[in-house]
């Protein structure tokens, strides 16, 4: 196998789809990947639990370290994001960004491309409903975190209430508001 060129024509821009847990983030960026012909999801999450030893989870008593890994992860995922945009694939990064700090490291990070941030605020109590419903289920109840990302980031991107709307309905509006426009698939 000979070298060949890993990068190309860039991709549109970058996704950071964010929301509280529960509002369907994780769902609605894999849907919204699979509309264009190269794209990445990238699951904050999962980046995480790539830690073996010494991983600390948030929880709502809070934890400097989690806190620290918190954007230790972001980090990662803006680098995965930049790697796979240089390669012209658009990179949907699904974390839960709710503090002005947290996004601005986002926003410093991918603002070289065209950055795309789209808060799902289906509001807590549909949350908290999806949350109980799901394979992935949390037992802790994070839905407080929904006034505070409307507190700190109120004035930031874009907003869709999913509370009522089918993931593909979802995928459409986020599109409507993003302005990328799905390309033929590959």
């Amino acid at each position: 196998m000979e070298r060949v060129a890993i990068d190309r024509a860039p991709a549109p821009g970058v996704v950071l789809l964010s929301g509280i847990p529960g509002s369907g983030k994780t769902t609605v960026a894999a849907a919204l990947a699979a509309r264009f012909a190269r794209s990445a999801h990238v699951e904050v999450d999962e980046l995480q639990s790539l830690i073996v030893s010494g991983g600390h989870w948030p929880t709502p008593e809070g934890d400097p370290e989690a806190d620290r890994q918190i954007f230790l992860r972001a980090r990662h995922a803006c680098l995965l994001a930049e790697s796979f945009t240089a390669a012209g694939f658009l990179p949907v990064v699904d974390d839960v960004v709710v503090r002005r700090s947290h996004f601005a490291f986002y926003r410093e990070r991918l603002d070289a491309h065209a950055f795309h941030p789209v808060f799902l605020a289906p509001g807590p109590e549909t949350a908290w409903e999806r949350n109980n419903a799901r394979h992935k289920r949390l037992t802790t109840d994070w839905t407080f975190l929904d006034e505070a990302m409307r507190d700190e980031l109120s004035a930031e991107g874009v907003w869709v209430d999913n509370a009522a709307l089918t993931v593909d309905e979802t995928v459409d509006a986020v599109l409507e508001a993003t302005g990328l426009v799905p390309g033929p698939r590959v």
